[in-house]
């Protein structure tokens, strides 16, 4: 699946960022197997570029399209197959279910569109040191904890493109290391591509293209 962005622009945003920015007014596209990096300063939208791309926001102007197809025109079945079939994400705030278990918040994402068994939920949660917290309500768990589980989530569903919010914002290089491991191992598995969105460069991810904010 391939993703054109055609002179995007958020409708808030005065044109002349375009004269700084190598994301907005541009024209830039997304092939199967990118690894995309996009440095973006506090400020700049990153988050509402991720949200544009998944379509939870329409405020921009200019294009977005998914196989030819114009993200805008896709009704809200269109958008709900899409999401379940081709594009995952890591939300930058999680948006878990707080007061039901890890496990539960798993199963629930894995239950729309079965990728992997049920057993996988558990596998992941053990490489990425969560297993023990399955059990527990996401509210009783830390940020780090959480960030985990988000990411466990955005794995269960097939994609072709994943789109990671500062997916390790809460994590320490450690945690980071092996988050990000597992991540590029089930992209490969996929043959699917990656947008990184992040407040800075970074030397974990390794990005085929770079663009800044």
């Amino acid at each position: 699946m391939q993703l054109v962005v055609s002179q995007l622009l958020p409708a808030y945003f005065d044109e002349s960022v375009t004269q700084v920015s190598e994301i907005w007014g541009k024209e830039w596209a997304v092939e199967k197997n990118d690894l995309i990096k996009i440095v973006a300063p506090s400020g700049s939208g990153k988050s509402s570029l991720i949200n544009f791309l998944y379509g939870l926001r329409t405020d921009y102007t200019g294009m977005i399209s998914y196989s030819g197809k114009d993200l805008s025109h896709f009704s809200p079945e269109q958008l709900a197959g899409y999401r379940k079939d081709h594009i995952s994400i890591v939300f930058q705030d999680m948006r878990l279910f707080a007061d039901e278990t890890a496990a539960l918040n798993l199963e629930i994402k894995r239950q729309l569109n079965p990728y992997h068994p049920p057993e996988k939920i558990k596998e992941m949660a053990e490489r990425l040191g969560i297993d023990s917290r399955l059990s527990f309500k996401c509210s009783t768990c830390s940020y780090g904890e959480q960030q985990r589980i988000a990411i466990i989530r955005s794995l269960l569903q097939p994609f072709d493109i994943l789109l990671l919010d500062e997916p390790f914002s809460h994590l320490d290089n450690n945690n980071s290391e092996k988050a990000m491991q597992l991540i590029l191992e089930e992209t490969r598995a996929r043959n699917a591509s990656i947008i990184y969105a992040d407040l800075e460069r970074s030397e974990i991810f390794p990005y085929t293209r770079i663009y800044h904010l």
